[in-house]
C-alpha cells in the first residue's frame, strides 16, 4: 500500500478524467529522444541557457536521486508478494511529525502499484497514488478524514520521482494517473519541486508520445491567466504571477527542446486554447503577450502564432463594428473615450489576473450589451498594443534585411487575412505604421496594393479593396513622399485610361456592377487628390514646394497636363464616375478643383441629380444576388445603393491605448487656402473624407 492513502477507488480503469485535456485515442507516436548535450572546447558538457533543471543537492537526501536508478544501484528492498506495502522500512527523518519513507522505498511502491494495475491484479495502490496528486493542498486539515492522510511535500516529491523512474510504464492504461499528475497543483510549490515536475513532463512527452498533446494543453491553458491562489499554497512561500508565467514558459521550452516535433502539436493547441469571446479582455491580452513571449524561444512558430493573433484581432474588430452599427456616431465616440487605458491592460503584476467579470442579474439587457461592446474594444486595444510593441523591436533595431523579412510577414497577413475581410477597421494599422518606417518599405506596401488592383486574376471585390487601401495609405501616410504620391497617381491614371478605353464603347450609362474596377480606381484617385493635391502640382517637383503652396495664389497653381486630361476624359465619359463614387468624396473634390480653376464639374453634378442608374441596368443584372437584396431595401428612386462605399481603411485611429504608436503617422486634413467657408471646411473636412457624410448632397455649389 502507498504511504499516503485515502479512500480507494473501486474500478481499476476508472481513473480517466472528463477534462478537456484528454487526448483522442491514437496509435503511439514516435518521439525523438532527449537531444545530445553540447560539448565545450574543453570536453565538458554545456547546459542550455536558462534551462538548469537540476535539483540542489541540499534539497534531496543521499538516496533520493531524481534520475531513474539503474538495477545495480537500486536499493535492495525485499517485498513479499502478500505483504502490504505499509510494512516497508521507514526513513528516520520525519516531516511534520509523521515518518517518511525513503525515496528508494517509494520508488519501488510506485513501480509495484503501476505493475499491479496494468496486469489487472489490484488497483488499490494505483488509485491511492492518484488520490495523492489530486489532493488539494489549500484545503484545511480538518476537511480531511484523517490528517495523517494529507500528503506532505516530501512524500509528494518522492512519489513524483518514482513516476519519473517508471515513466516507460505509463502507457494508455495509466492515463488516469497521468492526468491526475498533470492537473495537480505544481506551479505554486518550491523551486526544487517545480524543476522536478518540469523534468517529469519532458520525460513523459519524450517516452510516451500519446501524452504530448495533453502536456502541451495543460501548459498552454495557463497562458491566458493564472487561477486565483495558485501562488499561495499553504506551507510554501508566495509565488508572484510573473514567476508563475516564467515557470510555465520554462516547461514549454523544456518539452520543445526534448521533443523537436512538438511544434506541430503545439500550433493547434494554441488555437484551441485561445480565450473565448465571453472571456474578459484581460485574458485575451495576457494570452497575446505570452504567445509573443513564446516566439522568443520557438522562432519556428513565429508565422503560425502571428497569423493566429491577426485572425483573432480581425474577428474581434469585425464584431465591434457590427455591434456599433446600431448606435449613432456620437455614441460610438463616447464608447472609445469611456474605455479606460487600464481596463484591458492585462497586467501580469495583478494577483487576480484571471478574475472573471462580475455578473449581475439585475443589469438590463441594454446595459449588458454596452458592457460587452466596451469589453471587446478593450480586447482589441490591448491586443494591438502588445503587437505594436512586439513588431517595434525588429523595425527599430533590426537591419534592413530584418525589417523587410518582418514586413513580408505583415504583408502575408494583410493579403490573406485582413484584405479579404469586409471593412476591417484596426488590425491593418500595424502595416500602416511599420511600412512607413523606411522609404523602401513604403514602396513595398504601395507596390503590393498596385499589383492587386491591376491583377485580373484577383476577385473583383479584392481588387476594389486593394484600391481603397492604396488610396488611403498614399493619402494619409505622413511619411509617404511626394515622389511616391506622384508615381502612384501616374500608375492609376494609366490604369483608368486603359479601363475607359475598354469599357466605354459598349457603355450605355453608369453601371457599378459591370464597371466596378473603373469606379474604384477613379475614387481612389479623387481621394488621393483631395489630401495630396499640393504634391501633384508642377511646382511640387521643387524641394519644399508643397509647403509653399499655402502662400501662393490658387490661380497660380498648375497641374500636369496628363493628370488633367485623364480626369476630364474619365469624368465626361459615358461611364460617369461622379454619379457612382461616394458623394462625400465627389463633393470635396469638386470644391477643390473649382477653387483651383483646375476642372469645372458642377454642371455634371446637377445633371446627375436627375439621373437614375437603374435606367442603364441590363436585364441579366436584375437577377444578380449581390444587388437583389440591396434593391429591396432602397427607397423608390434612390440611387445610394448603387454608389461606392466610402471605405478608406486608414481613417483616423481612435483606440485610446494603442493610438500612441501612430503619433506623427497621419496627414491631417487641411483647409483649402482662400476657399469660402474655410473654417467650416477645416472642422468638417475630416468627417467628409472619412466617409461618414454620405448623405451630403451636391448642392454646395457657390
Amino acid at each position: 500500500m502507498v504511504s499516503v492513502a485515502t479512500a480507494s477507488h473501486s474500478s481499476a480503469g476508472a481513473g480517466i478524467p472528463s477534462s478537456s485535456k484528454m487526448l483522442p485515442s491514437s496509435s503511439p507516436v514516435s518521439i525523438l529522444k532527449k537531444p545530445k548535450s553540447t560539448t565545450t572546447p574543453t570536453g565538458g558538457k554545456r547546459k542550455s541557457p536558462n534551462m538548469d533543471l537540476s535539483l540542489p543537492s541540499s534539497s534531496l537526501p543521499s538516496d533520493a536521486s531524481d534520475e531513474p536508478a539503474s538495477p545495480k544501484r537500486r536499493a535492495r528492498v525485499k517485498f513479499a508478494d502478500d505483504t502490504p506495502m505499509q510494512g516497508a522500512p521507514l526513513d528516520e527523518r520525519e516531516s511534520g511529525g509523521k515518518p517518511e519513507k525513503s525515496a528508494a522505498v517509494v520508488r519501488e511502491e510506485v513501480r509495484r502499484a503501476i505493475q499491479r494495475h496494468t496486469t489487472a491484479t489490484d488497483s488499490t495502490a494505483y488509485d491511492n497514488l492518484k488520490d495523492l496528486f489530486t489532493a488539494d493542498p489549500r484545503r484545511r486539515d480538518e476537511d480531511y478524514w484523517l490528517d495523517f492522510f494529507k500528503p506532505t511535500h516530501t512524500s509528494l516529491k518522492y512519489h513524483l520521482m518514482g513516476l519519473m523512474s517508471n515513466v516507460a510504464s505509463l502507457d494508455r492504461s495509466c492515463n488516469g494517473l497521468v492526468y491526475a499528475v498533470l492537473n495537480s497543483q505544481w506551479l505554486g510549490r518550491d523551486e526544487s519541486y517545480v524543476k522536478l515536475f518540469i523534468r517529469f513532463l519532458g520525460n513523459l512527452a519524450a517516452a510516451q508520445g500519446t501524452y504530448l498533446g495533453a502536456v502541451l494543453k495543460m501548459l498552454v491553458n495557463y497562458l491566458a491567466g493564472i487561477p486565483k491562489d495558485t501562488g499561495r499554497l499553504p506551507g510554501y512561500a508566495h509565488v508572484h504571477p510573473t514567476e508563475i508565467f516564467a515557470r510555465v514558459h520554462m516547461a514549454i521550452r523544456h518539452v520543445m527542446q526534448l521533443v523537436p516535433s512538438s511544434s506541430g502539436a503545439l500550433s493547434p493547441v494554441l488555437s484551441s486554447e485561445f480565450p473565448y469571446e465571453t472571456d474578459p479582455a484581460r485574458a485575451n491580452i495576457t494570452y497575446t503577450r505570452n504567445l509573443t513571449r513564446l516566439i522568443s524561444y520557438a522562432p519556428q512558430m513565429q508565422a503560425d502564432i502571428l497569423a493566429l493573433l491577426t485572425e483573432k484581432l480581425v474577428k474581434i474588430d469585425v464584431q465591434v463594428q457590427v455591434d456599433m452599427e446600431d448606435f449613432e456616431d456620437e455614441v460610438g465616440e463616447d464608447f472609445l473615450h469611456d474605455v479606460s487605458i487600464e481596463a484591458g491592460a492585462g497586467d501580469e503584476e495583478d494577483d487576480d489576473d484571471n478574475a472573471s467579470v462580475m455578473s449581475d442579474e439585475s443589469i438590463d439587457p441594454e446595459t449588458e450589451r454596452i458592457k460587452t461592446i466596451k469589453n471587446n474594444i478593450c480586447k482589441l486595444d490591448g491586443m494591438l498594443d502588445v503587437l505594436f510593441g512586439y513588431y517595434s523591436v525588429p523595425f527599430s533595431t533590426g537591419t534592413l534585411a530584418e525589417k523587410e523579412n518582418t514586413l513580408d510577414l505583415l504583408l502575408s497577413h494583410f493579403q490573406n487575412i485582413i484584405l479579404p475581410t469586409y471593412r476591417a477597421r484596426h488590425p491593418q494599422f500595424l502595416l500602416f505604421h511599420f511600412s512607413q518606417s523606411n522609404p523602401v518599405l513604403v514602396d513595398r506596401f504601395a507596390s503590393l496594393c498596385i499589383q492587386l488592383v491591376f491583377s485580373k486574376l484577383q476577385p473583383g471585390v479584392r481588387r476594389q479593396s486593394a484600391a481603397a487601401y492604396l488610396a488611403s495609405f498614399v493619402a494619409r501616410g505622413a511619411h509617404v513622399s511626394g515622389d511616391v504620391v506622384r508615381d502612384v497617381v501616374d500608375l492609376l491614371a494609366d490604369h483608368i485610361n486603359n479601363l475607359r478605353d475598354e469599357y466605354e464603347p459598349a457603355c450605355r450609362g453608369p453601371d457599378p456592377r459591370r464597371y466596378s474596377q473603373f469606379y474604384s480606381s477613379v475614387q481612389a484617385l479623387l481621394y488621393i487628390f483631395c489630401f495630396r493635391w499640393r504634391d501633384l502640382t508642377t511646382t511640387a517637383f521643387e524641394a519644399g514646394a508643397a509647403e509653399r503652396i499655402e502662400e501662393l495664389d490658387p490661380e497660380d497653381v498648375a497641374f500636369p497636363t496628363s493628370l488633367k486630361d485623364t480626369l476630364q476624359a474619365a469624368i465626361h465619359s459615358k461611364l460617369n464616375p461622379l454619379k457612382v463614387c461616394s458623394p462625400g468624396i465627389v463633393t470635396e473634390f469638386s470644391r477643390i478643383v473649382h477653387h483651383l480653376s483646375f476642372i469645372y464639374v458642377f454642371s455634371i453634378l446637377e445633371t446627375n441629380k436627375r439621373l437614375r442608374i437603374t435606367a442603364f441596368r441590363n436585364i441579366s443584372a436584375l437577377s444578380d444576388p449581390r444587388y437583389s437584396q440591396v434593391e429591396r431595401e432602397l427607397r423608390a428612386g434612390d440611387d445610394l445603393g448603387y454608389q461606392l462605399d466610402a471605405y478608406f481603411p486608414f481613417d483616423p485611429y481612435q483606440l485610446p491605448r494603442s493610438r500612441r504608436w501612430l503619433e506623427g503617422d497621419y496627414v491631417e486634413w487641411r483647409g483649402i487656402p482662400g476657399l469660402h467657408d474655410q473654417d467650416e471646411s477645416d472642422s468638417d473636412g475630416d468627417e467628409e473624407m472619412d466617409g461618414r457624410d454620405d448623405e451630403q448632397g451636391s448642392d454646395e455649389e457657390d
